[in-house]
């Protein structure tokens, strides 16, 4: 497995796959080619699908445009062999002339991906020998440590300075977003709802106020996210405000040091990095149980760890979080990563909270593993028609009237 950083990049949203990717495939491509008098860069799939509602032209053509004009070609019904979230980048002369072709796909929480294997030039030396979660716990068992202590043994001391800086974002992303009011961007005319859940939520008694918090901490980020703004991806932008949401609720109202909250997210990195590896966290090819419901397991897992749960009971909260969520469609109304993703965060993180509390109470020992529900969810992702994957022509998205 890859390093824990991939599944925690910052950067802005609304969408790690439909527009950190390409805007980073974008870069690249323009760096490539800097004396291009035209650029024509065509969409396949899922990404072409939602593209426009995601803002993947816009991010595209703010990196192409200062070179040359950028024209593009939208082929939602067309979807290469590799990944649903296909592009096509084409330099050309002053003649019109195809100077340079390149095809990459955009694989979710912003990595990219040429489709070649080992021959990849995005393929990196693993960092993780073990990429399984059974091995893993059966390492933490055998050595008496816990994931975290895992993770710094594969990445070394330097990514707690990493991890510093994601926590720093996210904490940023949560109280930017809790001091923001008005309407998100796009068609729906959707309001913010952080800050007022987060002033309702401490008028409540401290039993509902607690649940009521953790609901204003994720719609916080997740709207920070659908107005373009810096977030963390946990795994994916489309499920960022899980892992903070929880994360700042203990932080907040259990006074846990910076050092626990780091240790836990190095955990919550590590089952994030598990689903990578062995399945998908992209909507656009497993729906959304590979973005909220990976976002859950996540936050359970971290959570658990952080109120001093053992690595089974670690792992039966994560395992809860994600197999509670088997089978959850991408059904993103008009393409906007906002009906129904921003209500999904705050269920989510809530959720997550209730999956830890449910493992610390039980001695750990579970029938089914994580491992076995992240398999089952790969399977499932692959079975849910593609209509209901991120395309907007499924589910909640279909025929959606916005009444005023």
């Amino acid at each position: 497995m890859e390093t824990i950083k991939s599944i925690f990049r910052i950067g802005t949203g609304p969408s790690s796959s439909h527009t950190m990717g390409p805007q980073k495939a974008a870069i690249i491509f323009g760096e490539k080619n800097p004396q291009a008098k035209s650029f024509h860069v065509t969409l396949y799939g899922s990404l072409a699908a939602t593209g426009r509602g995601h803002m993947t032209d816009i991010a595209i053509s703010d990196v192409l445009k200062p070179i040359a004009p950028v024209e593009f070609s939208w082929q939602p019904n067309v979807v290469l062999p590799y990944h649903t979230n296909g592009m096509m980048f084409k330099a050309k002369d002053e003649n019109g002339e195809v100077t340079d072709e390149w095809t990459v796909y955009s694989i979710g929480g912003g990595a990219l991906s040429e489709g070649k294997g080992s021959k990849d030039m995005f393929s990196t030396e693993p960092v993780y020998e073990l990429s399984t979660m059974n091995d893993i716990k059966r390492w933490c068992e055998k050595n008496g440590r816990h994931f975290w202590e895992y993770v710094e043994s594969c990445e070394g001391s330097g990514i707690w300075d990493y991890l510093s800086e994601v926590w720093s974002t996210m904490q940023e992303s949560v109280e930017r977003g809790l001091d923001s009011e008005g309407v998100l961007p796009g068609p729906l005319n959707l309001s913010r709802k952080a800050a007022t859940y987060y002033i309702k939520a401490r008028a409540y008694k401290p039993s509902l106020q607690s649940r009521g918090m953790v609901y204003a901490y994720a719609l916080a980020v997740s709207e920070e996210n659908a107005s373009m703004g810096k977030i963390v991806t946990a795994p994916t932008c489309g499920s960022c405000g899980v892992v903070p949401a929880v994360l700042y609720a203990m932080s907040r109202h259990y006074d846990f040091s910076d050092t626990r909250i780091l240790r836990a997210l190095a955990t919550a990195g590590l089952f994030g990095n598990i689903v990578k590896s062995n399945a998908s966290i992209s909507g656009a090819e497993v729906g959304c149980q590979g973005e909220v419901g990976v976002a859950c397991a996540m936050a359970s897992a971290a959570a658990c760890q952080m109120f001093g749960g053992t690595p089974s009971q670690v792992e039966y909260a994560a395992e809860m979080g994600l197999e509670h969520h088997l089978g959850m469609t991408c059904d993103p109304v008009c393409g906007l990563v906002q009906i129904p993703c921003i209500e999904r965060n705050a269920f989510a993180a809530c959720r997550a909270l209730d999956a830890q509390l449910y493992a610390s109470f039980s001695d750990g020992r579970h029938r089914v593993s994580f491992d076995r529900v992240v398999e089952v969810m790969k399977k499932t992702g692959h079975d849910i028609p593609s209509l209901y994957k991120e395309t907007s022509e499924g589910g909640l998205a279909q025929d959606f009237e916005w009444e005023q």
